[in-house]
């Protein structure tokens, strides 16, 4: 899988890097990304999830399922997680 948050779709960016001289090199900028394993309480399951740290910030005031509603992300993503319970 890409480096791709799960919830907000950001992925890597590309910029340049700029020198005390002014040249500008590429670089790439890349996401800073956590796996997650969250609950869901309505639904009584853990998911995995792979989400950027401003994500996860977010995830702990908003809850999971409005924070996908809000960034307009299918519910779908949010498949259980194959490992221990």
């Amino acid at each position: 899988m890409s480096r791709t948050c799960q919830i907000s779709g950001k992925s890597t960016a590309s910029g340049n890097t700029v020198s005390h001289s002014h040249r500008k090199t590429r670089r790439k900028f890349k996401v800073n990304l956590i796996s997650k394993k969250v609950y869901l309480a309505d639904e009584n399951r853990w998911v995995q999830l792979k989400m950027s740290a401003r994500m996860l910030k977010t995830l702990n005031k908003r809850g999971v399922k409005s924070l996908m509603k809000k960034y307009g992300q299918d519910l779908s993503v949010l498949k259980a997680s194959t490992k221990g319970k």
